[in-house]
């Protein structure tokens, strides 16, 4: 099998042919989407501190001078709204914008969430077990995230059914490629959620993240509905694939699974080699600024370039014997969070969530169980289980 990002059995399993790359063409140039594959740990790590790469090349260069084609006209709302954020910016813009974000995720916010947390995931694990099982994603991963994000954004508790839709229909622009049915369907998710949190911004203030927010000096309307989306979005797609592909490892590795039941301390490891082991952002691009030089390959400015973080999590040369689950490794410097400026501000919030919601469901539900074998959604990027069904 060779890298095929649109075909379900790569999607599956697409370590075999991440070894492959590493070995033969760790820099490799994949036609169909015009991008270089970048497939080693010490190339990704490095690209990602890279000054001389963006995830935005607007503040440098035109469509034009990249050989670009201008984004089409009907996805413009799309784009106000994501570039509007953090994620999609580079210096200065992002800088500021990062700053001002990060207040809200000191390690002693993030910490104070912690009960929370627990009581929001002990209330879905304990409908779960009552109820004998269910789907673990749709029931606990995907509800656990949300409702922590929401309650953190002030989402009232009768529209939080919305953001789970529109975070997956926004996410939908980001895979490779995305057919012309997805890009309409992530504007149109984008259009409705950045008119709900424009809504939204103009109540009274409260003490949640969109009313400090609104009242940040130097903020424009459109930054903060960007950052809100951004938050949305980035604060919990990860995590519940994480959740997902995390469960369905350990059932496939039952001695780790028994390991980690026997020994709840741990947890944090077991979280870190989880995130490593079965990566829920597969690729993360960027847009080579300058010309660079990587594993003796020369790739030119305005090549955009796929950084591959499932196989860099896979390396033997940073993780001894990567093919293996061990819950309880030790050394795991894998870069599921990313590294560099755009590094996740929300990891260790994540963390918190993970660990709680792994540990809840060994204490509540210990003789947890697969019902049957699950199935893969479609996207490759953002990558993940659709269903889980469990028994408890």
């Amino acid at each position: 099998m060779r890298f095929d990002p649109w075909n379900p059995d790569f999607v599956a399993n697409p370590y075999e042919v991440y070894a492959d790359l590493r070995e033969r063409e760790p820099v490799s140039f994949f036609e169909p989407t015009g991008q270089w594959l970048i497939a080693t740990h010490a190339d990704v790590n490095a690209l990602l501190r890279d000054r001389r790469l963006g995830r935005s090349y607007a503040h440098v260069a035109t469509d034009a001078e990249f050989g670009r084609e201008p984004n089409p006209a009907f996805q413009e709302p799309f784009w106000r709204v994501i570039n509007a954020g953090m994620l999609d910016v580079e210096p200065p813009v992002h800088t500021r914008l990062r700053r001002l974000v990060s207040k809200a995720f000191t390690p002693r916010m993030v910490e104070s969430l912690r009960p929370r947390v627990r009581a929001i995931v002990e209330e879905l694990v304990d409908a779960f077990v009552a109820k004998g099982g269910g789907d673990l994603i749709a029931e606990v991963a995907e509800p656990l995230p949300v409702t922590v994000i929401a309650e953190m954004l002030g989402i009232p508790p009768e529209d939080r059914h919305l953001l789970r839709p529109w975070s997956a229909d926004i996410c939908g622009m980001y895979e490779l490629n995305p057919s012309e049915q997805a890009q309409h369907t992530a504007v149109r998710a984008a259009d409705e959620f950045s008119a709900y949190l424009r809504e939204l911004a103009k109540r009274p203030y409260g003490d949640d993240l969109i009313s400090a927010l609104a009242q940040v000096e130097g903020l424009t309307e459109d930054e903060l509905v960007g950052t809100c989306v951004l938050l949305l979005n980035a604060g919990h797609e990860a995590t519940v694939n994480v959740t997902g592909n995390g469960w369905w490892s350990l059932f496939r590795n039952p001695d780790q699974l028994v390991r980690l039941r026997d020994d709840p301390g741990l947890l944090p490891t077991a979280v870190e080699e989880l995130m490593r082991y079965d990566t829920p952002l597969q690729m993360f691009e960027r847009w080579v600024l300058e010309d660079i030089e990587v594993g003796g390959v020369e790739i030119k400015r305005g090549t955009e370039v796929g950084l591959l973080f499932g196989s860099a999590n896979h390396d033997p040369a940073v993780f001894e014997n990567p093919r293996e689950l061990d819950v309880g490794r030790q050394d795991n410097p894998h870069i599921s969070f990313g590294a560099g400026i755009h590094f996740c501000l929300g990891a260790p919030l994540a963390r918190i969530e993970l660990i709680e919601s792994f540990g809840t469901l060994l204490r509540k539900a210990p003789k947890l169980e697969l019902r049957q074998e699950p199935t893969w959604n479609s996207g490759y990027i953002i990558r993940g289980l659709s269903a889980l069904e469990v028994t408890t």
